[in-house]
């Protein structure tokens, strides 16, 4: 062990051994890997340790199918057998708005370049899982590009063709404290003593909760329970030619493949469980959990009546193994806002689909700035504090958790988590038949409805369209009010407020009591905010952008900040209206005393003006492209 390292990834799983890899794949040499115990000890050993490149995120698809092809290249390179069966594999519809979703699945593959996926008839699965009772089923859809492997030499191929390319792996040796230096860099303590690190990757796994109050951050994480089990020889199996295709039945709850002569087979209950929801003991390592059978018993059932042979077949092993989730079920990777150098590639709960893609990108981050691919699905700076409270935490995770295999709409909105934050206005909209939808925790109007009015998910449709199609004719027509609690602000001022938002900001900067759209770039170009800044006067300038990035903006405006400015995020400080329409300048006139005609308030103008009791910050804005006026003030006063 060395005194000194570029980098120091702690936790010796499969996502971390992938980030130590594609650190010396890019061209970091001078890194290290530590873990507690052995390569593998924590959920990476026991894994079920199938992958597949099905995502709803097509960017994350395409990142799986990254990690599925890397397989065969770090078998070569490190001359470790990683086990790869490919197999195929087929997600199975029973349900008619599931067999359309696959359908739509299969188009988003199409576009990502993933050509090795294709739909099939019931008779093709059949072929493919040939112990499967296809009865019910209306169709499925393939990838030929999915199997399974084997945890232990997948894990020591990503350690062992890093190795050859310089890194060090550092076993039995645990992290007990993280200090932050004067320079930026980390002194990671460990049980063997104290390691200099530029940069420090918190790939802790089932301890990355620890590892990262170890940094002070408190990540929004928490390791779950999982079952399956693994059979004894099944006689129609060991008859087959040929190895089953993964089959997963995602209206029964249940995925299958081969193990040897019989299959191991495993279900996302309905009632799921968290365990040790602050994080691993520090001397649990390669252990299991006690099965808990009832509970999963009507998962257990459906597999039943789908796979019948596992009526006869005896049960060699179960499975209970904790792993971890985040409230989305995405992992948590980038820089942590606040940190310098301070990393995280955690939250992995598909850690042989998604490590590759996780450590390509969180590599190219450190190395290069950005990550080729557009992440922000997995992103850390997706979340806030908020998401880190244990019972949001509690509720969210066991959410998606029971919904693994569950269709989620594009118009459905789901309870856990809800309400967090409401708007000032909340009553009174509520009162109003306000169809609320959730933003970054804050709790927004979808629509407004009669009482008693039911939105029926669809994939179709929605029974709301005419709904929201008359609050599009009235604004059209005559005025509508918006509520914009869901825009981000940021005040920006300080002496070099006005050349830092000049440089940050890809267009010229608005003069004073004047707005203007102001796209944020990286350096690459790609678009980073698709903001407006507003000129208040006096040398003090707000930001206004989208409320979900307000972490993601905060970070940016931090990593790039310059001397005699300061920024503060000032969202929940601040409310508003938008009165927009063709009549919205009639209301406004009734609120103040003050000209808000088009030549004393023109389009892109802002000013100070008194809207009825209140004194509020006004912009002739509108996103809605018509007649508008953008009402500020403070969130007590909403």
């Amino acid at each position: 062990m060395k005194s000194h390292y570029r980098a120091v990834v702690i936790g010796g799983g499969v996502v971390g051994a992938s980030v130590l890899y594609h650190l010396t794949r890019f061209g970091w040499s001078d890194v290290a890997l530590i873990e507690r115990a052995e390569l593998t000890a924590g959920s990476t050993w026991h894994a079920a340790a199938g992958f597949h490149a099905l995502n709803a995120d097509p960017n994350v698809a395409a990142l799986q199918d990254y990690t599925i092809k890397l397989y065969r290249e770090i078998e070569a390179e490190s001359g470790q057998n990683a086990g790869l069966h490919m197999t195929g594999g087929v997600n199975m519809a029973s349900d008619p708005q599931r067999w359309e979703w696959l359908k739509s699945a299969w188009a988003v593959f199409q576009s990502v370049g993933i050509e090795t996926a294709r739909l099939v008839t019931p008779e093709e699965i059949k072929e493919i899982c040939p112990i499967v009772d296809v009865n019910g089923v209306l169709g499925g859809l393939y990838d030929s590009n999915e199997g399974h492997l084997d945890p232990y030499g997948t894990t020591h191929a990503y350690a062992g063709a890093a190795r050859k390319r310089g890194a060090d792996v550092i076993l039995r040796n645990r992290v007990v404290e993280l200090k932050q230096r004067a320079d930026g860099g980390w002194d990671v303590v460990t049980e063997k003593g104290t390691i200099v690190a530029e940069h420090v990757v918190n790939a802790g796994g089932l301890w990355a909760k620890q590892v990262g109050l170890m940094a002070g951050v408190d990540l929004p994480v928490t390791p779950m329970e999982h079952h399956y089990f693994v059979t004894e020889d099944i006689p129609e199996v060991a008859a087959l030619g040929k190895e089953l295709g993964l089959a997963v039945d995602l209206d029964g709850f249940s995925y299958l493949r081969q193990e040897r002569k019989g299959v191991l087979l495993g279900v996302y209950e309905q009632n799921p469980k968290h365990w040790n929801m602050d994080g691993a003991p520090w001397d649990y390592g390669i252990e299991l959990i006690p099965e808990d059978i009832d509970r999963i018993s009507p998962e257990l059932a459906k597999a039943y009546e789908r796979f019948p042979c596992l009526a006869k077949a005896g049960i060699r092993k179960w499975v209970n193994g904790a792993f971890t989730f985040t409230p989305d079920g995405n992992p948590l990777v980038g820089p942590v806002r606040g940190l310098s150098n301070y990393w995280v590639a955690c939250g992995v709960m598909a850690g042989f689909s998604q490590g590759g893609g996780v450590g390509k990108s969180l590599a190219e981050w450190m190395i290069h700035g950005e990550p080729e691919a557009d992440i922000f699905g997995m992103d850390i700076a997706r979340y806030g504090a908020f998401a880190a409270n244990r019972e949001y935490l509690r509720q969210t995770t066991g959410q998606f958790y029971a919904r693994r295999f569950v269709m989620t709409f594009p118009n459905e909105r789901l309870p856990a988590g809800r309400p967090l934050k409401r708007p000032g206005a909340y009553e009174g909209m509520n009162a109003a038949g306000a169809e609320w939808t959730a933003s970054w925790g804050l709790e927004i109007p979808a629509y407004f409805a009669p009482m008693g009015f039911r939105e029926e998910t669809t994939l179709k449709r929605s029974n709301a369209f005419d709904i929201v199609g008359d609050e599009v004719l009235q604004v059209r027509r005559a005025a509508g009010l918006v509520d914009t609690t869901a825009f981000s602000r940021y005040a920006v001022s300080g002496p070099g407020a006005a050349a830092w938002l000049d440089r940050l900001l890809a267009c010229r900067l608005p003069k004073p009591s004047r707005a203007k759209l102001a796209p944020m770039l990286g350096a690459d170009g790609r678009l980073k905010g698709d903001l407006t800044v507003l000129n208040w006067g006096g040398g003090e300038y707000w930001i206004m952008g989208s409320y979900y990035l307000r972490e993601f903006h905060m970070r940016w405006f931090e990593a790039h900040i310059a001397e005699g400015v300061s920024v503060t995020d000032i969202s929940d400080a601040m409310s508003g209206f938008l009165v927009t329409g063709p009549n919205a300048r009639r209301i406004v006139e009734r609120t103040t005393h003050q000209d808000v005609s088009a030549a004393a308030l023109p389009f892109m103008a802002c000013g100070v003006l008194d809207i009825g009791m209140l004194r509020a910050r006004v912009a002739r804005l509108s996103i809605a492209g018509e007649l508008g006026f953008e009402i500020n003030c403070p969130a007590t006063l909403h």
